[in-house]
């Protein structure tokens, strides 16, 4: 399961990354800026296309969905905070995603994620849980960007009027799976990517084929990605910044790097 993430590219970093037609602007949002404890319900940078009703084009949009996915015919908002992944195995069958996923895929970029190693018991018989910050070791010629696959959904608030700024909400999921043997030695899950030359098709509207889809999904290798343990304060939402990624010096009782990698 991917809880937590971070996501620092600026937004023009983005749009040139990404060939971004246009930018989605909401009153109701701050500006763009980098974050390194984006938690569920948090507004999160998402890449889409959508199909121009008026003029037929398909235009590449940088938006901000909510992070945990509310499912259009949802009664309420409140779904939201358990939907914030969706499983790559049952992805195109649950009711929840099955139409996001043939026709609203979208792009999440991150720099990465964290997910808590359980350790052993302490004195007091509480095992104990240390945050590690896992994401991709640098490219040649590419940008630090771990891009997750994504998917996302409108929903219509029936208790606003129309004219209402909230009245429509967009929100997103991140797809995960079963993690490799390397990560898993973390945690069992992980987040699903889309790799740079499948940037398009996985955007594309018109491709409805969930088999199609699914063969884009990319689940990366122990020589893609690193991880090391970092300060717990990353557990408290209220704690933002670049000190949360840093690495520990040294942490007892946990596996080394050559035994997670």
């Amino acid at each position: 399961m991917c809880g937590r993430y971070a996501a620092s590219a600026s937004q023009d970093l983005l749009v040139e990354t990404f060939e971004v037609d246009e930018v989605v602007e909401l009153e109701t949002l701050p500006p763009l800026a980098p974050r390194y404890n984006i938690a569920p319900t948090d507004p999160v940078p998402a890449v889409m296309e959508r199909r121009d009703k008026n003029w037929g084009e398909v235009r590449r949009k940088l938006a901000r969905p909510r992070w945990g996915l509310v499912p259009s015919w949802a009664k309420d908002r409140s779904r939201a905070a358990g939907l914030i992944n969706a499983r790559s195995e049952t992805v195109a069958e649950k009711p929840s995603f099955r139409k996001a996923f043939a026709t609203r895929r979208c792009l999440v970029p991150a720099d990465g994620y964290y997910e808590w190693y359980t350790g052993p018991a302490t004195g007091k018989g509480r095992p104990v849980k240390q945050p590690f910050w896992i994401h991709p070791l640098p490219r040649m010629g590419e940008p630090d960007l771990m891009v997750m696959a994504g998917l996302y959904e409108f929903w219509r608030d029936p208790t606003l009027p129309q004219d209402h700024p909230e009245a429509w909400l967009t929100t997103c999921t991140v797809i995960t799976t079963q993690a490799t043997d390397a990560l898993g030695h973390i945690h069992d899950r992980m987040p699903m990517q889309v790799r740079r030359a499948d940037w398009d098709h996985w955007l594309d509207p018109a491709l409805t084929d969930p088999l199609a889809a699914h063969d884009l999904l990319h689940a990366p290798g122990p020589e893609e990605m690193t991880a090391w343990a970092v300060s717990r304060l990353v557990g408290n939402v209220r704690n933002d910044g670049p000190e949360l990624i840093v690495p520990l010096p040294s942490v007892e009782d946990l596996p080394t790097q050559e035994e997670l990698l």
